[in-house]
């Protein structure tokens, strides 16, 4: 059987698959954040996850994301696209638009950051020079370049402890850091991929200016931007399952 893809789904994507005929499975880290369900895009069957739950009812910095990424690699997936709604902080994007970013700068604490430690884990210093695997993120770009959707290639995403959102000072800090965008979840999702050997990229759906840096309230923001975000992502993803073999090879 060849490895499938999972589609790890966040704010934004409530009510994106059905409520019913999802697999709720254990791991040794609990069980994930929501039952595993299957999507069919073109002739390809994805396993579909929700990140913060089917009720979005569990923050960043609660997400098991040991548990949800070990049930996906049980079942059969070898590769993963997370979409992650994030806001920006340099002039990269705006919100409403897309982008596949390349870096990560993690700035969580006390969140559970990898599947070692266990008693059969060895132990496994992964190489996170690129926490994003370049093929499947040159795979994404294509897919909206063929779709004709303007998606920026790269950028650098700080990835921050929630749920509280940014001060400007601190959205400031960041962009001294470097940080093209900011999120809540990416870590330690992308580093936890990894160490199972899953392919992984990160779909970002660009839904506000960074605290400082709009003219509007942030909430505003993200609710006169998701839709257009989200559409988007959608369009982009079944241009990448419309044509071609999506084996994990």
């Amino acid at each position: 059987m060849r490895d499938k893809f999972a589609i790890i789904v966040g704010s934004g994507f409530d009510g994106f698959v059905g409520a019913e005929n999802g697999v709720q499975p254990s791991t040794p880290f609990g069980e994930p954040s929501s039952p595993i369900r299957d999507l069919t895009i073109g002739d390809d069957v994805l396993r579909v996850l929700s990140r913060h739950g089917d009720d979005h009812a569990i923050p960043p910095h609660l997400i098991n994301y040991r548990a949800n990424l070990v049930a996906l690699k049980n079942l059969d997936v070898g590769a993963v696209i997370a979409l992650n709604t994030v806001g920006v902080i340099s002039a990269v994007r705006k919100p409403g638009e897309l982008a596949v970013p390349d870096q990560i700068i993690d700035y969580t604490w006390g969140r559970e950051h990898s599947i070692q430690g266990t008693a059969d884990s060895g132990v496994l210093h992964v190489d996170f020079t690129e926490p994003f695997t370049r093929a499947l993120r040159d795979r994404l770009l294509s897919a909206a370049a063929a779709a004709g959707i303007d998606c920026h290639d790269g950028g650098v995403c700080a990835v921050m402890q929630g749920p509280r959102l940014e001060t400007a000072a601190e959205i400031d800090r960041l962009e001294r850091d470097g940080a093209d965008f900011i999120g809540m979840t990416g870590m330690p999702e992308a580093s936890i991929a990894l160490e199972l050997g899953l392919d992984y990229a990160c779909l970002a759906l660009v839904v506000n200016n960074a605290a400082g840096r709009g003219q509007k309230s942030i909430h505003e923001d993200v609710q006169t931007s998701t839709l257009s975000a989200r559409k988007q992502a959608i369009d982009l993803l079944q241009q990448f399952f419309a044509h071609g073999d999506n084996s994990n090879q």
